[in-house]
């Protein structure tokens, strides 16, 4: 069984997130495969949006697996179309504090990405719902890091594509 996973939320080809993984890593889709440069073969995994399609398709992919999540992200200040290689996934609950566990991402290979010199490095605020407005800079936001994170995987790159600055519109 292969135990390598490209993780992404959505496939479709408009704003899908299938397209980011030609786009931003070294290597070509084969068979619906992403076949790397150092010979590995990745199978690609569309969860849905939001933590709970992510914990119902990733519940049974093997917890030593390598798993590359590439997706869209907010920055309320990253310049769109950035590349963000992030090395902390948290969650997104900006009114309230209590202690949770630090999830620390290992740091993506340089040789799996086509251009790691442009990317920015920082953490990843998960969130339930799109998030329209933030007093946090230097960060991305998703909704599906740190639920993948959490899940306890051992090998867990991830790479995350500047959409929007917080707003809907944009995104779409």
């Amino acid at each position: 069984m292969n135990n390598h996973f490209i993780v992404i939320a959505e496939a479709g080809d408009f704003i899908g997130e299938q397209k980011l993984i030609a786009q931003h890593l070294n290597g070509e889709m084969i068979d619906n495969q992403w076949h790397m440069c150092d010979g590995t073969i990745w199978d690609i995994i569309v969860t849905g949006v939001g933590a709970i399609n992510v914990m119902q398709t990733l519940r049974e992919i093997p917890r030593n697996s390598q798993i590359i999540n590439i997706g869209y992200a907010g920055s309320a200040n990253y310049e769109i179309g950035s590349a963000v290689c992030i090395n902390e996934a948290r969650l997104n609950h900006p009114c309230v504090t209590y202690p949770e566990p630090q999830l620390l991402l290992k740091p993506i290979p340089s040789t799996y990405l086509k251009n790691p010199e442009k990317c920015l490095h920082s953490v990843c605020y998960s969130n339930t719902d799109f998030v329209l407005q933030s007093d946090y800079t230097d960060c991305a936001f998703d909704m599906e890091l740190a639920y993948i994170s959490a899940m306890g995987f051992e090998h867990l790159y991830s790479v995350k594509i500047i959409s929007d600055n917080l707003s809907l519109h944009t995104y779409r």
